[in-house]
C-alpha cells in the first residue's frame, strides 16, 4: 500500500481518488454548453435493474444518449475523455437508479450540482437514496434545489415523486398465468457472493437480477409472492400486482409509496401472510412519468 501511495503521487492515474479529482476539475474548468442531451446513470448490462432504469430506454428523443456514471472513474483515457466531453457540452438527465447518498457516486453528483451554477441544464429523473448505513436518510447528499427539474423515486423526499421510469416498458402489459406460490429473486451481489444462502433456499424457485429482463419479469408474472433483495425486483413485482417481501440491503427499500413487507431471508417464511398486493400501480407510475417527461423535455428544449 505504501509503495502504491508513493507511485500515485507521481502518477495520479494509479490513484482512484486523484484520477477522479482530475476529471472533476477538468470538467469544471471547461466551458459548459447545452448542445443536445446526455442521460447519465449506471449503465450496467450485468444488472437488469440498472440497465433499464433510465429514460433513454423509453423515449425516441433520448435514444442513444446514455452515459455510464462510472465512466468518471475509468482507467481508460478514451472513456474519461468522452465522459468529459459529453458532460461539458450537453444538457444532462441524471437517473434513474440508486445514485444518491452512496459513496461510489458522491463526487459525480457534487460535480453535477456545481455545474448547475455554471449554466448547465440538469434534470434529475427518478434516482433515489441508496445509503448502506441509514434506513431513512433525512436529506440527500446533494442540494436538489440547485437543479433545474427534480423528481426522485423516494416518496417521502422533499421533491416530486417520480417512480422508476422502467414502468414504461411494454413488457409489463404481458399477461401471465400464476404457476407458483412463492419465488425468490436474488440481487447481483447476493447471487455472486453468497452461494451458501442461495443453496440454503434451493427448495424455492428462484432467479436473479443478472438474468434478462424477459426471464425476470416472466418469473415475477408466474409467481404469487416474491421475496427479494433487489430493488427493481421489488418494484416490478409491485407493478404486476404481486405480494412482495423485501430483504433490505440499503435505504432504497424503505421509501416507496406502496411498501412491501420488510423481512430477512432467515425469517421471511414467518412473514408471508403479512404481504399484500396493490392494484392500479402500473398505471399510476406510467402517468407520473409521462407528465414528468413533458416538463423535462420542455425545460431541455427537446421536441
Amino acid at each position: 500500500m505504501a509503495i502504491k501511495n508513493i507511485i500515485s503521487s507521481y502518477l495520479p492515474v494509479l490513484s482512484s481518488s486523484k484520477r477522479k479529482a482530475i476529471i472533476a476539475n477538468t470538467v469544471l474548468n471547461t466551458t459548459q454548453t447545452n448542445n443536445g442531451v446526455v442521460n447519465i446513470h449506471r449503465y450496467d448490462k450485468g444488472n437488469v435493474g440498472d440497465f433499464y432504469c433510465a429514460p433513454h430506454q423509453y423515449f425516441d428523443q433520448l435514444s442513444n444518449t446514455h452515459l455510464d456514471i462510472s465512466g468518471f472513474r475509468s482507467k481508460r483515457k478514451t472513456i474519461t475523455d468522452n465522459w468529459i466531453k459529453e458532460v461539458s457540452t450537453k444538457s444532462i438527465i441524471i437517473g434513474g437508479g440508486g445514485l444518491l447518498n452512496i459513496r461510489h457516486f458522491e463526487l459525480q453528483m457534487k460535480l453535477f450540482e456545481e455545474l448547475c451554477s455554471k449554466g448547465k441544464k440538469i434534470v434529475i429523473w427518478g434516482p433515489g437514496h441508496n445509503d448502506i448505513y441509514n434506513n431513512q436518510p433525512s436529506s440527500y447528499n446533494i442540494n436538489t434545489n440547485a437543479f433545474g427539474l427534480v423528481g426522485t423515486r423516494d416518496y417521502s423526499a422533499n421533491t416530486n415523486w417520480v417512480p422508476c421510469v422502467s414502468c414504461l416498458h411494454p413488457i409489463f402489459d404481458t399477461k401471465y398465468d400464476t404457476k407458483q406460490d412463492v419465488g425468490i429473486i436474488f440481487g447481483k451481489k447476493t447471487v455472486k457472493n453468497n452461494k451458501k444462502l442461495v443453496n440454503q433456499l434451493k427448495n424455492y424457485p428462484s432467479t436473479s437480477n443478472i438474468t434478462s429482463l424477459e426471464e425476470m419479469v416472466s418469473f415475477i408474472g408466474k409467481t404469487n409472492t416474491i421475496v427479494t433483495d433487489s430493488y427493481h425486483a421489488m418494484y416490478w413485482s409491485l407493478l404486476l400486482g404481486k405480494k412482495v417481501l423485501a430483504v433490505p440491503t440499503t435505504s432504497k427499500f424503505y421509501d416507496f409509496k406502496y411498501q412491501p413487507v420488510i423481512t430477512t431471508f432467515d425469517n421471511f417464511e414467518n412473514d408471508l401472510n403479512k404481504a399484500e398486493s396493490y392494484t392500479g400501480l402500473l398505471e399510476e407510475c406510467r402517468e407520473i412519468n409521462m407528465k414528468f417527461a413533458d416538463k423535462a423535455f420542455d425545460y431541455l428544449n427537446i421536441s
